[in-house]
């Protein structure tokens, strides 16, 4: 990709339009004007700092003039970037802590994250490709009118599509969480901002495999051929996911507006999950002979129903809370369970009534099954270094370290 100006036309996204959000993507984050050529002045050949200026240079111009739209062209940038990038983090090249690299917030255009490592600067690349990649997840499940005839659907296709994407996401978050995290000091990891905690990146990994979940069980829904048995797995292993989620936001400071929504995004999901499962562990409950598996599958029924108003609350919330949003018609598991859940609670209630006054001692909310977790993250691998960075094909004498320090701080001072 060249250095020349942007292709995309500016203005690439309506600010004034409230988003549709099915799959949740915190806020995204793009390079900030970094001088990266004169820290590498004379260790490193011209072209290849200037290689990487111009693709970092390349990705800010793209994100901005798209608001982020432009997935294929920015991840082939920074598919690009990396590989050139992963040569500044080889202890035998002694670069590490040379650059100091900002990044600010697409929305905000604000300053947010910036530190003198090259490891943070790969965390913040791979993460913004997770982001990049749950944002395309989205876009794929927002509803199209394509007939014309004013009836939004999302295909089959594009649902795997956004499946694959999801567990993909996942994965460039575990892998920044469990290979990068490690390799940057604490005193730098303190000035992160709330959303680039280690927790926060844990959350949005488990919670982009618990949306996989819900697609999946949204498919389930819609097939003849699934049981109650793997509808009820789907949704237990969906609200594990979702709780797994919360545990690891609890104990941090989620103040930040972003963070609040995202609070709010995982326990509307989380009720809906629950209200799922319990919806279809009753109806497996109800299948019993003895008066006690009707009254635990009415008590199941009862709780689902519960579970299913508040989810409609947290939903509210969840889209009024800034950054203001809009949830899409409903879909999947959720369009069916929303008529059948009042509706079964309501019929089986009547049904066992005179059962439910007879065993009052056995009016419980039964455990519901665990099962281990189906969706895994799929393995991110980083792309193999530039063959830029074979020092024997350089050509030049690179100075020592502290001589080219000196020298740095000499140009400065002119």
């Amino acid at each position: 990709m060249g250095c020349g100006a942007s292709m995309y036309p500016l203005g690439g996204r309506d600010k004034k339009s409230v988003p549709e959000v099915v799959v949740y993507a915190p806020s995204m984050r793009i390079p900030a004007h970094s001088d990266l050529q004169r820290p590498l002045r004379g260790l490193i050949p011209q072209d290849l700092a200037d290689r990487l200026a111009c693709l970092r240079n390349q990705i800010v111009l793209v994100a901005e003039d798209t608001g982020g739209s432009a997935v294929t062209e920015l991840r082939r940038a920074l598919e690009e970037y990396l590989s050139l990038l992963i040569g500044l983090t080889k202890k035998e090249h002694g670069l590490e802590g040379l650059v100091e690299f900002k990044w600010k917030n697409l929305e905000s255009g604000r300053q947010e994250n910036s530190a003198a490592n090259s490891w943070f600067e790969l965390l913040s690349v791979i993460h913004m490709i997770a982001m990049l990649t749950l944002s395309e997840a989205n876009t794929l499940m927002i509803p199209k009118d394509r007939s014309g005839s004013g009836i939004r659907v999302v295909s089959s296709d594009c649902k795997r599509d956004a499946v694959d994407l999801l567990i993909k996401a996942s994965g460039c978050l575990v892998f920044c969480v469990r290979e990068i995290l490690a390799h940057l000091p604490p005193d730098i990891k303190k000035t992160f901002s709330k959303d680039f905690q280690d927790g926060v990146l844990e959350a949005i990994s488990i919670q982009a495999l618990g949306q996989g979940t819900e697609i999946q069980l949204g498919f389930a829904v819609e097939s003849q051929k699934a049981s109650l048995s793997v509808k009820r797995r789907l949704a237990c292993e969906q609200l594990i996911y979702f709780s797994q989620a919360y545990h690891f936001l609890s104990g941090l400071d989620m103040s930040n507006g972003h963070g609040k929504k995202h609070l709010c995004f995982i326990k509307w999901k989380f009720l809906e999950a629950k209200a799922a499962a319990y919806y279809y562990h009753g109806l497996i409950l109800d299948k019993g002979t003895e008066p006690a598996c009707h009254v635990s599958a009415v008590c199941c029924f009862l709780a689902a129903g519960g579970l299913l108003s508040e989810s409609k609350k947290a939903c509210l919330t969840f889209c009024l809370t800034a950054p203001v949003t809009r949830s899409p018609p409903l879909w999947g598991a959720m369009k069916h369970l929303h008529q059948k859940i009042p509706e079964v609670a309501s019929r089986k209630s009547q049904m066992y009534g005179y059962l439910l006054e007879e065993e009052k001692a056995l009016q419980a909310l039964p455990d519901l099954p665990d099962f281990q977790l189906s969706l895994a993250p799929d393995d991110y691998v980083l792309p193999e270094i530039d063959p830029a960075w074979d020092r024997d094909k350089w050509g030049i004498h690179s100075q020592p370290l502290k001589e080219h320090l000196k020298d740095s701080e000499d140009e400065t001072g002119t």
